[in-house]
C-alpha cells in the first residue's frame, strides 16, 4: 500500500466514484466508508460523491456531509462532493459548508458543481426548475471567488472562507457544451464530463477548453468491469439515466463507449488510457457501481483494481501535459 499525496482533483489524478447500495441508511453509510478506505489502499488518489434527492437510486442527498464521513474513515487520500447541485440553495451557504469541510481536513477536499437535471431535486428545494440554468451561471463565479478567499460582503467574515485565501479549494465544473467549458476555463476551473458523452463530443469540448486557456483537469468518467459486466444491471442503470436526461443530452451519448470491459486490471488501464488520449482528457474518475448490484460484488471488483490503478498511473506519467 502506497500512500497517495496527490492533491484533490489534480491533473492526472485517478479517483473512484462512490454510491450507496440498496439498503437501510446505516448500512449504506458503513458500506461506503469501507469502500472509501479500500479505494485509497488499492491506489486511488481520492473519491467522489454526487448529489440527488428523494431517495433517487444510487445517490446521496448530502455530498458535503458524506465527504466528511468518508474522510474520517480514510487513512489518507482526498474526497470531493462532485458535483454538487449549485442552484439548490444560496451559493454562500454552499461555500461555507465546503470551506469548513476543507478546514476540518486540510489539503484533502475538492469540490465540483453542476446545474442539475432532475426536477424532483428542485421541487424539494422549492426552486423553479426553469430557473436552474440562470441561477447556476450567476452563482458559479461568486462561489469560486469565495472558495479562493475572495468573497465580498459579510461572507468574507467567515473564518473558513477567509482561510481559503491561503488554501483555496480545488474546483471543477460539470461540462456538456462549448459554452460550459469556456466558462470553466475563464474561471480557472477544471471540467468534469458526463459518463455517457461520446468520444468525439468530449474531444471537441477538450479542444475548446484548451483553446480558451483552460489549465485545470479535464476529467473523463468511465465505468470499469474486470472479468465481465454484471449483465442486465448495466441496462438498468442506463434506464435510470434516461429517466431524467434531456433529449439533447442523450443525443450526445455513446452508450457503448462508457464501459470498459477487461479480463484484468492491466488491460482495463490500457483501454482507459486509450480513451483518455482520444478524448483529450488528462484525469479520470472511475465507477464500479450500478443500481441493483450487491455490495459483495462491488468489493470484489475494487479488490481487482490495484493493478488497474498502478498501470494507469504509469501510463499517465508519460503524458507531456502532466510530466
Amino acid at each position: 500500500m502506497t500512500e497517495s499525496t496527490v492533491p484533490p482533483l489534480a491533473n492526472g489524478s485517478v479517483s473512484l466514484r462512490l454510491y450507496p447500495h440498496d439498503g437501510p441508511a446505516a448500512e449504506q453509510l458503513n458500506e461506503v466508508r469501507e469502500l472509501a478506505s479500500r479505494a485509497v489502499e488499492v491506489g486511488y488518489d481520492g473519491v467522489m460523491v454526487s448529489e440527488h434527492h428523494a431517495g433517487f437510486p444510487g445517490y446521496f442527498p448530502n455530498p458535503q456531509q458524506m465527504a466528511g464521513f468518508l474522510l474520517a474513515a480514510m487513512p489518507f487520500g482526498w474526497a470531493a462532493p462532485c458535483p454538487l447541485l449549485l442552484p439548490m440553495k444560496p451559493f454562500a451557504l454552499i461555500a461555507e459548508e465546503v470551506a469548513w469541510l476543507a478546514a476540518a481536513f486540510p489539503g484533502r477536499v475538492g469540490a465540483g458543481f453542476a446545474s442539475g437535471a432532475l426536477p424532483v431535486d428542485f421541487e424539494l428545494a422549492e426552486v423553479p426548475f426553469d430557473e436552474i440554468g440562470p441561477r447556476f451561471k450567476e452563482a458559479l463565479p461568486r462561489l469560486v471567488a469565495a472558495l479562493r478567499g475572495e468573497a465580498d460582503g459579510s461572507l468574507a467574515d467567515d473564518r473558513a472562507i477567509a482561510a481559503c485565501a491561503d488554501h483555496p479549494v480545488p474546483m471543477v465544473a460539470a461540462a456538456q457544451s462549448l459554452a460550459a467549458v469556456r466558462r470553466a476555463a475563464g474561471l480557472g476551473l477544471g471540467i468534469l464530463y458526463d459518463s455517457l458523452q461520446a468520444v468525439d463530443h468530449v474531444r471537441r469540448l477538450s479542444d475548446a477548453f484548451d483553446e480558451a486557456g483552460g489549465t485545470g483537469p479535464k476529467i473523463l468518467i468511465r465505468r470499469v468491469w474486470i472479468g465481465g459486466p454484471p449483465g442486465e444491471a448495466v441496462d438498468n442503470q442506463l434506464d435510470i439515466y434516461r429517466s431524467y436526461a434531456a433529449q439533447g443530452t442523450m443525443a450526445r451519448w455513446d452508450q457503448g463507449a462508457n464501459t470498459v470491459l477487461a479480463s484484468d486490471g492491466a488491460e482495463a488501464a490500457e483501454q482507459l488510457h486509450a480513451e483518455m488520449t482520444a478524448t483529450g482528457t488528462d484525469t479520470i474518475n472511475i465507477r464500479i457501481h450500478v443500481v441493483g448490484l450487491a455490495p459483495d460484488y462491488i468489493r470484489d471488483q475494487l479488490d481487482r483494481h490495484e493493478e488497474l490503478v498502478g498501470t494507469l498511473k504509469r501510463l499517465l506519467s508519460g503524458s507531456p501535459r502532466l510530466s
